[in-house]
């Protein structure tokens, strides 16, 4: 991360004609103290201008919220510092997202029907027994897919402005505007809107700057690698996940397929400085798969673990990772992170009639985190529940992959996660459900328990 400029050494003053008032009249002018006069007047009409709002982040959160804005009539500035970069990640998408979002078929780089889990002792499930003729999981690049986001966010009105924010002034009364502060070419250079929107990841200057708390932050750590032809085509359309405190203490592994190579990364919360341990783990795990492959890029990034304490406050949302929209167990971000930059787009949207009106802290509230809450939070709570119960040791582990065996968990898996709400299932299916797992649990940690004392035995021997 780039060190945060300070933007003491500059001071804005911005004057309003009361009967037009605009951004326009910005002069800097040297100072050790930050002034600024402004005409606002909340929940008021503006006068002769619409809303303005800067979005900081040009991920698939930023770049949602910011074409919601625009298209719903607001002055919208999109701010991306890397637009080529890529967070990342393991590239699923979902089937209702590529509907709900208009994603073209030229964005997907494979069409996975088959996906496999590999448990700690390497046994290994199937998890695509039940998929119908129609449903499959889409493989994505993000440079591609972001890319794609934010030009038609442009195409709506956005301005993109390709620059780092370094910091966002609050104002100090409700009748103020936000200062963004970024840089170009070196040069520090100052925006004031009505409205911020952010969607900077895990570790957003927007979050530091409303003071929205902190939360834990998984590391993921992924290498891109180029298989030769005939080790590609084993992974034409299957995905694979890897369990075992070898690849990852508290969450999973993965080799995921994209158009001419494989993504082959891990995570965790608890060890983040073992990652690259970790990554070596899932390496040696898949190795017979990929040997003679070539590491064509290497990438680390932190997402969250859970959401954060404040995600309003003042005229400011976050969205996406730097709200902490990320689920347990599966780690799945992207959908989670377009809806929400949608939501809270379109929430600003209808708070403010358009652009004509200004809005404030409980607006948000109520059109954006409330209803968000209500759809999703129980989906959050079940996986992080999920994570508890499956990811704390091995045992539980091969317990998770046994159970995955069965078409009934298949199905509804796969009902909950292709279309983003918790599978209605049937009432005795779901009660036998329970009671293969809790016996597959018990199996497993009695075997884990066996294996241990005969370690212990094997030690004794020798002492």
């Amino acid at each position: 991360m780039a060190t945060i400029i300070n933007h003491s050494l500059h001071s804005l003053t911005l004057t309003f004609n009361t009967t037009n008032p605009s951004f326009s009249s910005c002069k800097f002018t040297p100072s050790p103290k930050l002034n600024i006069i402004a005409s606002y007047t909340s929940n008021k009409n503006l006068s002769g201008r619409k809303l303005t709002a800067a979005v900081i982040g040009g991920g698939p959160a930023g770049s949602s919220a910011a074409e919601a804005l625009a298209s719903g009539g607001i002055e919208t500035y999109l701010f991306e510092r890397s637009p080529t970069g890529a967070k990342p990640c393991g590239g699923a998408v979902p089937l209702c997202m590529l509907d709900e979002f208009s994603i073209p078929p030229e964005i997907i780089d494979r069409k996975v029907t088959e996906m496999r889990i590999i448990s700690p002792s390497n046994i290994i499930t199937d998890f695509g027994k039940t998929l119908k003729s129609h449903e499959y999981v889409s493989m994505v690049r993000r440079e591609v897919l972001d890319s794609f986001l934010r030009s038609r966010a442009e195409s709506k009105g956005v301005t993109l402005v390709k620059s780092l924010v370094t910091s966002l002034d609050v104002p100090t009364s409700p009748n103020q505007p936000y200062i963004v502060n970024y840089t170009i070419n070196n040069k520090l250079k100052s925006l004031p809107v009505d409205v911020v929107v952010g969607a900077d990841g895990a570790n957003s200057r927007v979050a530091k700057a409303i003071h929205a708390g902190d939360y834990s932050c998984t590391i993921a750590f992924q290498e891109r690698i180029k298989l030769p032809d005939d080790k590609m085509k084993y992974y034409e359309n299957l995905g694979e996940m890897y369990l075992g405190t070898d690849v990852s203490p508290d969450f999973y592994a993965w080799v995921f397929p994209k158009r001419d190579h494989v993504a082959v990364g891990t995570a965790t919360v608890c060890s983040k400085q073992n990652i690259k341990l970790y990554q070596q783990g899932i390496r040696t795990r898949a190795l017979p798969k990929i040997v003679g492959g070539e590491v064509i890029k290497v990438e680390a990034h932190p997402f969250p673990e859970h959401p954060r304490p404040v995600r309003v406050r003042g005229r400011v949302a976050l969205v996406g990772d730097a709200a902490g929209y990320v689920t347990k167990c599966s780690g799945e971000g992207i959908y989670f992170a377009a809806k929400s930059g949608r939501m809270c787009g379109e929430a600003i949207v209808k708070a403010s009639e358009g652009g004509y009106r200004m809005i404030n802290e409980s607006d948000l509230k109520r059109e954006y985190l409330k209803k968000w809450d209500s759809k999703y939070r129980t989906t959050f709570r079940f996986l992080d529940l999920l994570q508890r119960v499956f990811y704390g040791s091995n045992a539980a582990r091969e317990a998770l992959v046994e159970i995955c065996g069965d078409e009934y968990v298949q199905r509804m898996t796969f009902e909950s996660y292709f279309y983003k709400k918790l599978a209605k299932g049937n009432g005795w299916e779901d009660m036998k459900m329970v009671s293969r797992t809790i016996g597959s649990l018990i199996r497993c940690n009695l075997f884990e328990k066996e294996m241990q004392s005969l370690d212990s035995d094997v030690v004794a021997k020798f002492m």
